[in-house]
């Protein structure tokens, strides 16, 4: 197919269909097609699935090209097997898909470490924008309101650098930025905040990630806690999405299961898009 992919992991429990509905909705506006990608993977299968998914490979291939003619947008059926990450690698770059789609469960039904763990391992192995879909908590669809949070730091995006512009284009979204001040508000913020916003803003309009209108103005939280601090940013902007810039050194610190991006993995209520960066 020559339109553009969104690939979204599936594996036939309610929370990736909830996910797949959602990348639905978003290949519409983008005119893009949608990639079912089902890998045999333990860790994100649920019990009673593991057994007859290995027994029965053409039963899973007819279920998923049922679910493929269920979609709104032309919808091709892809099955891997071995390690997801591995998988998950190989069809990106088959597919050179906008982004990669996958469900968060519930933690009753799947650890939360496990759905961590997997997220960032797909991020280490497929460098390409990560689109997770809580399973309960978000209501809003589309999305019309977007937060990018950033620390002011510089960085740089892979290819994928204009997926922003298009989505806002495409879904007729608003932009909003948000960055954490991990200190107490000072009592005359007006220099320091002055300095902080134009350094996140040129930071931002430096990567590329997308335009700033001439009055855009970053939503500073003062916070003691990044993650909190983020959450509450987002909740401030009214975002039904947050757009986080995934670091490389967030993925692969021995301690990354307690970095910025595997907590907002583990606790965003809102669809998180995690754009890898390259420094």
């Amino acid at each position: 197919m020559t339109s553009p992919s969104l690939v979204v992991l599936t594996d036939f429990y309610a929370v990736t269909n909830r996910a797949l509905s959602y990348a639905a909705g978003l290949a519409v506006p983008l005119q893009a097609h949608l990639v079912l990608l089902h890998v045999r993977h333990d860790e994100l299968l649920s019990p009673e699935h593991r057994a007859g998914d290995a027994a029965s490979p053409q039963r899973t291939r007819q279920a998923l090209s049922a679910l493929a003619d269920e979609q709104p947008v032309p919808t091709q059926v892809d099955i891997e097997e071995g390690y997801l990450p591995v998988a998950v690698a190989e069809a990106v770059r088959h597919h050179r898909p906008r982004l990669v789609v996958l469900g968060r469960p519930d933690a009753a039904t799947t650890p939360t470490e496990v759905v961590v763990g997997a997220a960032l391992d797909v991020l280490r192995y497929a460098p390409c924008p990560l689109l997770l879909v809580p399973y309960l908590g978000w209501d809003t669809f589309p999305p019309r309101r977007l937060a990018l949070a950033v620390d002011g730091q510089p960085f740089s995006l892979y290819e994928d650098q204009h997926l922003v512009p298009e989505l806002l284009g495409a879904l007729d979204a608003t932009f909003s930025i948000v960055h954490v001040v991990c200190e107490p508000a000072p009592a005359a913020e007006a220099e320091p905040k002055a300095e902080t916003t134009q350094k996140v803003l040129r930071e931002v309009q430096r990567s590329g990630v997308a335009t700033l209108a001439a009055d855009t103005r970053p939503l500073l939280i003062y916070h003691a806690s990044p993650v909190d601090g983020i959450l509450q940013g987002a909740a401030e902007a009214k975002a039904d999405l947050l757009v986080l810039v995934a670091r490389p050194h967030h993925l692969l610190s021995g301690l990354f299961h307690h970095s910025v991006t595997a907590q907002l993995i583990a606790q965003s209520p809102i669809p998180l898009l995690l754009l890898p960066s390259l420094e």
